[in-house]
């Protein structure tokens, strides 16, 4: 049912924790199957530098969220915004018809820390801590 890359990221989850001062945390969820991710992320300048997860699901929430974070870090908020859901799933060699939507998920987890993060720096100052 799942690949074998499917199964090494579900069996040995890559980024997974939280970031204590993290720059940005972006949670999203399904109330339909009740997967639910947390990404924290950390940025220097326009560039993620750390990325930590937790994840509450399936096989496939947790090995989408592992696979999503070690496709993201050291991307420019650009172009970990722009990860496709697809390129997702296809990094994990593929993923059962039924659990596509987890892709869409750790995406969006992501999306939503990289907004969380830019709302934040809007509202600080420049200099300011």
């Amino acid at each position: 049912m799942y690949s074998e890359k499917v199964m090494d990221h579900f069996s040995n989850p890559r980024n997974v924790g939280t970031i204590e001062d993290a720059d940005g945390i972006g949670e999203v969820g399904n109330a339909t199957c009740g997967d639910m991710m947390t990404f924290n992320i950390k940025v220097d300048g326009d560039r993620l530098t750390d990325i930590k997860f937790k994840t509450f699901g399936c096989v496939a929430a947790i090995a989408v969220s592992s696979m999503v974070s070690d496709m993201a870090n050291g991307k420019t908020l650009d172009a970990a915004t722009a990860i496709p859901k697809k390129k997702v799933a296809e990094s994990l060699d593929g993923l059962p018809k039924e659990k596509m939507h987890c892709s869409n998920l750790g995406a969006q987890a992501l999306a939503e820390a990289i907004k969380n993060y830019e709302e934040n720096r809007l509202e600080k100052p420049a200099g300011s801590q």
